[in-house]
């Protein structure tokens, strides 16, 4: 960049850069190799850092426009809470599985009063006794992030699995922590630690005490997220952002499966952070994943593709102690901002 050694080194890098995503299928027990440095775009990068840094929350982000190799990363290595992008790595075990002939996307499950989970997603306001199929529980845990789904699929495809999988292709910080009902139970017994045994039944059908003021839930629920033990799962940007490109260059499943998983992305209900102003450019569309526990964090990454891209982008933050609206609004304009000036 200063110096033509290092524009040439920057060059071999971009060139090999689809190296540098961790696959399983080519060689199964080899750990991948240490990714080559992209090239960074230094006076981007900066923009970003300064948008980052007016949230008074901790914040990271990888981005690369696949093209052309450039990239952004700020505190890119840095763990992060993942709450619902988690149920990426999910999907990808569950259509593994299906790949594997473990299980049947068109096998039916049936709903369970003791299945539901509170927070997001619409199955819990059905009547028990639904009976999606596996690909329908994968569908609605993208694209309504529904909380019974994924612990469904959990349950299904198995939690150590999964990490023994992302282990497996090289991810060394992603994994799963705990099922949904495990989070929402720990957090009951940060209310009121006698909740700590309650059943699944009990924790959905859960209040917060009723001697409990606003003020000291929310400080105990920012406590509570602020434990990298109570987490639903953790990642860091750099390797959410290999996952997608993995997902992309169909490295993890075949060409079928991966397609279908892009397409789960794309259908996501979710629209106020990386997609806030790019769904109404006309050629842009956005395949991604939120992860959300307001207003203490707001993440998403995805794929934005348009003419000139794609851009794959992952943007995490963590207790964040000021206004949602405008950190949701910033993650928005970061992904506005790439489009505009990676062409």
């Amino acid at each position: 960049m200063r110096a033509f050694p290092v524009l040439r080194l920057a060059c071999v890098a971009g060139l090999l850069l689809l190296a540098s995503v961790p696959t399983l299928r080519a060689q199964p027990q080899v750990a991948p190799a240490a990714p080559p440095v992209a090239p960074v775009d230094s006076a981007l990068q900066s923009e970003m850092l300064r948008l980052l840094d007016a949230l008074p929350a901790q914040s990271s982000m990888h981005a690369l426009h696949v093209p052309s190799g450039r990239t952004v990363a700020v505190r890119a290595d840095q763990l992060m809470s993942t709450m619902s992008v988690i149920k990426i790595p999910i999907m990808v075990q569950a259509y593994r599985d299906a790949e594997a002939g473990r299980l049947r996307l068109d096998e039916r499950h049936t709903i369970r009063e003791e299945d539901l989970r509170g927070g997001s997603g619409l199955l819990q306001r059905f009547a028990v006794g639904l009976a999606p199929t596996m690909r329908d529980l994968i569908d609605q845990m993208i694209i309504t992030s529904d909380n019974t789904a994924t612990d469904m699929i959990l349950a299904r495809v198995g939690k150590d699995r999964v990490n023994a999988s992302l282990q497996a292709l090289g991810f060394r910080d992603t994994r799963v922590i705990h099922t949904i009902g495990d989070f929402f139970r720990l957090l009951q017994a940060a209310y009121d630690p006698q909740r700590a045994s309650w059943s699944d039944v009990q924790v959905f059908r859960a209040r917060p005490p009723a001697d409990m003021s606003v003020a000291t839930m929310a400080e105990t629920r920012y406590r509570f997220t602020a434990d990298a033990a109570m987490w639903l799962g953790s990642t860091t940007a750099r390797e959410m952002n290999a996952m997608l490109r993995g997902i992309m260059t169909a490295s993890y499943a075949n060409r079928e499966h991966s397609d279908a998983m892009l397409r789960h992305l794309r259908g996501q209900f979710s629209n106020s952070r990386l997609p806030a102003t790019l769904r109404y450019a006309s050629g842009v569309t956005v395949s991604h994943k939120t992860g959300d526990f307001p207003p203490i964090s707001g993440s998403d990454v995805g794929i934005i593709d348009y003419p000139g891209g794609p851009i794959v982008i992952s943007v995490f933050t963590n207790s964040n102690r000021g206004d949602f609206a405008v950190l949701e609004a910033t993650i928005g304009r970061i992904a506005a901002r790439l489009v505009e000036v990676w062409k």
